[in-house]
């Protein structure tokens, strides 16, 4: 059966205290767990390595290990970005937060549910960014090809660029916007958008053809 797995990062989600936090460590808080109750309290902890003190009232720490530090993090339930992916039957498989962002792993059966849940989570949070796409497709004798997309060879500009391109319908067929429409959306010539748009589309082409 196809599937895949991606890592969507939502930029700092206002309703995330942990992805606060971790503007104060230079690494990651990384295997974050949450758990809550019915009085509306969220329990949550987390693994941040490195010589970082977070400060905090409502945070203590549990116990260190090696160059690692493990927190506990008590907090009232708000619009919580993990509780409303998981709300739309979307299984969380790996938290973190960095930089001020949350950074979700999860697994789904189809682009369009990944679609979906980037369009929902855009309209509650603001900007959503996928991160890394890692798809599986199944053929009828039950082999699998594997097909990685590593965003971070993109460069700023490239996304904002594929994305609003995206958003825009430039991709649709019919299209719903044409190279002007998104270069004004950009507020940048339409030689430029073609620039951008070719050098994000040649990387993409790269990693999906380098094996076949």
């Amino acid at each position: 059966m196809p599937g895949m797995r991606a890592e969507i990062e939502v930029l700092s989600p206002e309703a995330c205290p942990v992805a606060g936090l971790s503007e104060q460590a230079d690494d990651p808080l990384t295997s974050v767990s949450r758990a809550g109750n019915a009085e509306g309290t969220v329990t949550e902890e987390f693994t941040v390595s490195g010589d970082a003190t977070l400060t905090d009232d409502r945070l203590s720490q549990l116990f260190e290990y090696r160059s690692a530090s493990v927190y506990r993090f008590h907090h009232e339930s708000l619009d919580c970005v993990c509780e409303f992916v998981e709300d739309h039957d979307h299984p969380i498989s790996e938290i973190r937060a960095q930089d001020g962002s949350l950074v979700l792993s999860l697994h789904l059966t189809t682009i369009q549910d990944l679609r979906d849940l980037v369009t929902d989570l855009r309209e509650r949070y603001g900007a959503v960014r996928i991160r890394y796409l890692l798809q599986v497709e199944s053929d009828e004798e039950g082999s699998t090809d594997v097909i990685p997309i590593d965003r971070s060879r993109l460069t700023d500009r490239q996304k904002e660029v594929l994305e609003t391109a995206y958003r825009m319908g430039y991709f649709s067929y019919p299209r719903d916007a044409n190279a002007t429409d998104v270069a004004a959306e950009l507020d940048i010539d339409g030689s430029t958008f073609t620039e951008h748009l070719a050098a994000a589309q040649s990387k993409l082409m790269d990693e999906l053809l380098a094996e076949m």
